[in-house]
């Protein structure tokens, strides 16, 4: 597998925003997120198993750049690609486009490791393997 760009498409709840009538800075984390999983899930790796068997995938850090809001009923789509930073982290490169005139909206880079059952950091093999594929 090469490292295309993965996407996720989305329409802005009128919920999701606040007294301002735009999309709370917070909910975009939650775009991430889901696309984020949507992408892993694509790549073959199941959360719910590897909770199961004590590896926890997680987020470690969070940048995230605002360039312009979104508005309720705005339709949208998330990207996500891979980078390797280092043997036990990765970072997922995103950003949030509005799909009327591809505006960039959001910039993120979320880096994430794995930890394994005493806590400690640690890619198992078959992961590393999955990761290393996707970003070749």
């Amino acid at each position: 597998m090469d490292n295309d760009i993965f996407k996720v498409d989305f329409k802005v709840r009128d919920y999701e925003c606040d007294i301002q009538g735009i999309v709370n800075n917070s909910v975009y984390q939650n775009y991430l997120e889901h696309t984020r999983h949507e992408y892993l899930h694509h790549l073959g790796i199941d959360f719910a198993k590897y909770a199961l068997e004590g590896i926890n995938l997680i987020v470690i850090r969070a940048e995230l750049d605002y360039k312009y809001p979104l508005r309720a009923g705005d339709e949208f789509y998330v990207d996500v690609k891979m980078e390797r930073v280092s043997p036990i982290r990765f970072a997922f490169i995103q950003n949030i486009y509005r799909k009327s005139d591809d505006k960039l909206c959001v910039m993120g880079r979320i880096i994430g490791t794995a930890l394994n059952a005493n806590g400690r950091p640690k890619l198992p093999e078959e992961i590393e393997k999955i990761f290393d594929e996707a970003v070749k």
